[in-house]
């Protein structure tokens, strides 16, 4: 009686493995677009939402962006990364207050709980997030 009691708890642990694997692998591995249309979706439907607010002609957020693809990848299944053009999105912008770009929102169960401003390392990009993990 032991073991089938055993081999139960063995079984729910490896479900409970595949279904978060297969979670992970609907997360995007690359930053996607946003847009004002799709913002509220993509905060809703994801847990651990990152939006890069930029613009074309901003060097300093060009200067991020390579962070921000690295950081897809490596928090996949964890975090999803988006990119905002400020400027043919500005209802968007307005409606969180973006005066400054680069500035990284950080979502967590669709409430707005940081922010960066300005072209920070991938280093100081983690710091943030990591509590929020």
């Amino acid at each position: 009686m032991e073991d089938l009691e055993e081999l139960e708890e063995i079984r729910k642990k490896k479900i409970k493995e595949i279904q978060k694997s297969m979670e992970r692998r609907s997360y995007p591995s690359k930053p996607f677009d946003v847009t004002d249309s799709n913002v509220d979706e993509t905060v809703s439907k994801y847990p651990l939402v990152v939006i890069d607010c930029w613009a074309e002609w901003c060097g300093p957020c060009k200067k991020i962006a390579p962070a921000i693809e690295e950081l897809a990848s490596e928090y996949q299944g964890k975090a999803v990364f988006a990119k905002l053009d400020v400027d043919n999105n500005q209802e968007s912008a307005k409606k969180f207050g973006i005066s400054s770009i680069p500035t990284l929102l950080i979502f967590k169960n669709k409430v707005l709980i940081d922010y960066i401003i300005g072209a920070v390392s991938k280093q100081d990009i983690i710091k943030r997030l990591q509590p929020h993990m």
